[in-house]
């Protein structure tokens, strides 16, 4: 049975950003995930193996956000890409980054950046 698991909501201090200032003191980033995944019958019995376990998911993202890159495209690739490679079940994936206050030059709570990615 097909189905999703998704993780809203995780908040990080991470070092992305062109500029040299959100590279040096960081930024608070919010990442919403969602996983199309095939559900297998030990999930219906109560069992953790028979679907994508969400501490895992989450352990994945952390690491990633982790490292410092200058777009929020190459961090939301990058999830997707080890999110499709660690969980064989995944089929798709949705990764939504978003950085509170970004340095637009005016007034904006966030910008995001949603990358999908399909087996």
């Amino acid at each position: 049975m097909k189905g999703k698991v998704a993780l809203e909501g995780l908040e990080f201090h991470a070092y992305h950003g062109v500029y040299p200032h959100e590279r040096s003191s960081g930024n608070k980033f919010e990442v919403d995930i969602e996983v199309e995944t095939e559900f297998q019958e030990a999930a219906f019995q109560d069992d953790l193996s028979g679907t994508i376990n969400y501490e895992d998911l989450y352990a994945l993202v952390k690491s990633e956000m982790n490292k410092p890159s200058k777009l929020l495209e190459t961090v939301g690739h990058a999830i997707a890409e080890k999110i499709l490679k660690s969980f064989a079940s995944a089929s798709s994936v949705e990764v939504k980054i978003s950085k509170f206050n970004p340095p637009i030059g005016g007034v904006c709570k966030k910008a995001s950046v949603v990358v999908y990615r399909r087996k």
